[in-house]
């Protein structure tokens, strides 16, 4: 959802290349990926910190050709996944932060365009959400409870 509001087009146009098994020089089993990604939730990271991890630290490229499986699949495996999906609780923490701001900045136009913005974005992603079944179907953002909701 980076160019959502904006009518531009991104930079790169770079497409991942297509694989359907881990590359060779990846020498790592399911089972140790599985493992790794367990201890490294356990630590406190989130799953796409793990990914960098995995990446940056152990070689993995693409942690679903390695397991078969996606990061928050074996992290939800494992009872270790959030009750609330990662990217909608980082948009909901940026709101937060707006919010905090225009408190103290009440003539600010420019972050409260932006916090317009967001809100939308956390709008439209937990309509997704529920209609998906990641979230309940009575499932409402509401800006007083947000920080509550990022304790959890």
């Amino acid at each position: 959802m980076a160019r959502m509001h904006a009518r531009r087009r991104g930079k790169s146009c770079s497409v991942a290349p297509y694989r359907t098994e881990a590359p060779e020089w990846c020498g790592m089993s399911a089972d140790e990926a599985v493992k790794i990604v367990v201890d490294l939730r356990k630590k406190g990271n989130s799953s796409s910190e793990i990914g960098f991890i995995l990446r940056d630290k152990y070689g993995v490229s693409d942690v679903k050709l390695v397991t078969g499986k996606k990061i928050t699949e074996i992290l939800d495996e494992h009872n270790l996944g959030s009750k609330i999906p990662e990217d909608l609780r980082n948009l909901i923490a940026k709101a937060l932060g707006l919010r905090k701001h225009l408190a103290v900045n009440k003539n600010d136009i420019h972050n409260l365009r932006q916090l317009q913005l967001t809100e939308s974005k956390v709008r439209r992603l937990v309509r997704y959400y529920t209609a998906s079944g990641k979230l309940e179907k009575g499932w409402i953002y509401k800006p007083e409870t947000a920080e509550i909701l990022l304790s959890r």
